[in-house]
């Protein structure tokens, strides 16, 4: 047997911190309540995923799931008009889909999104902007290229006020 699979017993012959006595009645103590708060780590862990308002409902894990089947379904057993309608279909809900979840995440202080929903809040407003006046592309590029950055600073200054002061979380 080596010697890491072998119970450590301390030296002095202590057996270590007595656990708290259980309360009478066999009424268990709310959980939490008497352990401290956790400080935050730049580690995000999976119990401070913010939940959903609809929350037993896995509802944006459905639209991108809808979305990839429509991709699928556009991508390799459509043609024509058909095969357009369901790949922008399916482009939609994956992206509608996984910008509720990034938004979420991001609000919450949970992980850091600001990239993504700085060019997804800057391409919303370029891209009608551009079709609907036809302006120059370099023109409509340096706009984009301009409300990402604005956009950029301000998520992430969002996100170090949501998040205890990280700049980002993995």
């Amino acid at each position: 047997m080596g010697r890491r699979s072998r119970k450590r017993t301390p030296q002095d012959g202590a057996r270590g911190p007595v656990p708290p006595p259980a309360p009478a009645g066999g009424a268990r103590p709310p959980r939490g309540a008497g352990a401290p708060p956790r400080a935050p780590t730049r580690r995000a862990r999976l119990d401070e995923l913010p939940r959903p308002p609809w929350h037993p409902v896995p509802l944006s894990e459905l639209a991108i799931l809808a979305g990839l089947v429509s991709l699928v379904v556009g991508w390799f057993g459509a043609e024509g008009g058909r095969r357009r309608t369901l790949l922008a279909f399916g482009i939609v809900l994956v992206g509608l889909g996984s910008l509720e979840v990034a938004l979420r995440e991001h609000l919450a202080g949970f992980r850091s999104h600001s990239a993504l929903l700085a060019f997804a809040g800057a391409l919303m407003l370029v891209a009608p902007v551009a079709l609907a006046t036809s302006m120059p592309r370099w023109l409509a590029a340096a706009l984009l290229v301009g409300l990402f950055a604005g956009g950029f600073a301000g998520l992430r200054a969002l996100f170090r006020r949501r998040s205890g002061g990280f700049g980002f979380r993995a």
